[in-house]
């Protein structure tokens, strides 16, 4: 902020004027000299800090939601914060990344291109330790993965992309995918090296392992919703009440849910010994007629009853009535 000056430091700088100890010209040099700073051509900054201020917040809920899910999983206190947001030419990030490294390469779907996550090795592989039941000690020398340890690692970081939709939601609706994982950062050249991309650095604490998640998204990426990327909006979209869209998306999201259902005809008891006994072809009598109506559930929980029957040649039930708390038919 410009500093206010007094009444009387006004009155000595028109004085020093006025006697000629202080030339108008100085002063006017000095201010142009503050306005001018450096540019680096060679990497562009294509993303307000206003963006980057977005980004940062966004991936600091994405921080939360890895603490828990890991710490969960893992059984191991876990430890996770946002140290730096800022942009950089590709080439800057994939010479940095170590070998052998851990980096797993997202589709970005529905915006088109992927992103990296680059995550420590010894941060790799004080996950698989635990995974595997031990301390979660940390590798003594560096070394490549192995294929089971890989396998085990790829079922992490697809249950880490869900969450990466989940910290996007108030910007856009993600459906992100683990397109790859690759050791070699030469194998995961997802845009070229003077691209500019945005990187997020989050450090991780595992119990006593600590180690750098780096989230590299290229700029061409999320080209397409920047003007989504403002604090302004972010704030707007936390703070909003539940819309039309909101509520479409749900249901959407609800149609397409899987559900098992199962239609249970009858049931009865038998014992050890006529277990042993069964033979092929041999009769079970159930408990239930064939004319008593089947009760059909919905995951665990019973919702109707039904009558068996067929339909075009196939084995069906047709719903007859829907199950209400009191049947006398529950037992």
């Amino acid at each position: 902020m410009t500093e206010v000056l007094s009444q009387n430091e006004i009155d000595a700088l028109l004085n020093a004027l006025s006697s000629g100890e202080v030339d108008v010209k100085d002063i006017k040099e000095e201010s142009d000299e503050k306005r001018i700073r450096n540019y680096d051509f060679r990497n562009p900054q294509k993303i307000a800090k206003d963006q980057l201020r977005t980004l940062e917040i966004m991936h600091e809920n994405l921080a939360r939601l890895l603490q828990t899910f890991l710490s969960g999983y893992l059984r191991a206190p876990v430890k996770i914060s946002v140290l730096t947001v800022d942009q950089y030419a590709y080439s800057e990030f994939s010479n940095a990344i170590s070998n052998p490294a851990f980096i797993s390469v997202v589709n970005f779907d529905p915006l088109s291109g992927q992103i990296v996550l680059d995550t420590s090795p010894n941060i790799a592989f004080t996950i698989i330790d635990r995974l595997l039941g031990g301390n979660g000690d940390q590798v003594g020398e560096a070394r490549s993965f192995t294929e089971i340890e890989l396998i085990l690692l790829r079922r992490v970081m697809t249950r880490v992309v869900d969450l990466i939709a989940q910290a996007w939601d108030n910007v856009i609706i993600l459906n992100p995918s683990l397109e790859k994982i690759e050791t070699n950062s030469q194998f995961a050249q997802i845009v070229s090296p003077n691209e500019t991309i945005t990187l997020i650095t989050m450090n991780m604490t595992i119990g006593e392992t600590e180690g750098m998640i780096n989230v590299c998204i290229p700029h061409l990426v999320i080209e397409p919703i920047l003007n989504k990327l403002s604090t302004k909006l972010w704030f707007s979209s936390t703070n909003r009440g539940t819309t039309e869209k909101d509520k479409e998306a749900l249901q959407k999201r609800i149609r397409n849910t899987y559900v098992p259902i199962n239609a249970e005809l009858s049931s009865t008891t038998l014992t050890v010994g006529e277990l042993l006994d069964l033979q092929i072809g041999d009769v079970i009598k159930l408990s239930d007629t064939s004319s008593d109506e089947v009760k059909i559930n919905i995951g665990p929980y019973k919702k109707f009853y039904g009558k068996p029957g067929t339909n075009k040649n196939r084995m069906a039930v047709k719903i007859t009535r829907a199950y209400k708390d009191g049947d006398e038919s529950d037992d």
